[in-house]
């Protein structure tokens, strides 16, 4: 098993945000506090240090996090440069990131990620019907490789993961955990949900 202070936690909230008009999604407000908090209070006390991926409004990040990062390199490149960056500011044998947009994500995230990794490089979570690329358990003595792929132009993260030992962690029996939230629409329909009391 590896133990809490071998992981650092990280959750990725360097994207643009497009879809919700360009807005700093990981600072959207849900259920009365920002998204990025639901999934801080997730990672808090599992892991040895948390961190943030955050391009732009760093401050308003600093509360939720040990540590706020930027992309190694600028541009907007997408999610596995927030991974790469986040792989070479880790000072642990292991990285756990988690999307800013995935407020309903389980309590007990880090220790089934753990506990499914079972000797593989990469855990990633697979909610029954399809893997959650950026919800995965990473050694960070892959940060190398990564940064050659990223400067061979790879952005697909489940390409790059493919170079490596991984593995399906399965959590299908917290299939709607995982929702993320793109567009206004989707985030009213998860707080109905929540409210409901059916997450």
């Amino acid at each position: 098993m590896i133990p809490a202070s071998d992981i650092t936690g990280m959750i990725l909230a360097g994207g643009e945000g497009r879809r919700m008009g360009g807005r700093d999604k990981g600072l959207e407000p849900f259920a009365g506090t920002p998204l990025v908090e639901h999934v801080s209070l997730r990672l808090r006390g599992h892991v040895a240090e948390l961190l943030i991926n955050a391009n732009r409004n760093i401050d308003a990040y600093r509360p939720y996090a040990d540590r706020i990062i930027e992309d190694a390199e600028g541009g907007f490149q997408g999610p596995l440069m927030g991974i790469y960056s986040g792989l070479r500011a880790a000072k642990t044998p292991w990285l756990l990131v988690a999307p800013c947009d995935s407020p309903a994500l389980p309590r007990d995230l880090v220790a089934r990620l753990v506990e499914g990794i079972e000797g593989n490089d990469i855990g990633v979570a697979f909610d029954g019907e399809r893997l959650h690329p950026v919800v995965a358990l990473i050694r960070t003595e892959l940060a190398d490789d990564l940064h050659a792929a990223l400067a061979a132009g790879e952005r697909k993260i489940d390409r790059w993961y493919a170079r490596h030992p991984w593995c399906r962690i399965d959590m299908s029996d917290a299939a709607s955990a995982f929702a993320n939230l793109n567009t206004d629409e989707e985030k009213a329909r998860l707080e109905a949900a929540l409210k409901e009391g059916a997450l």
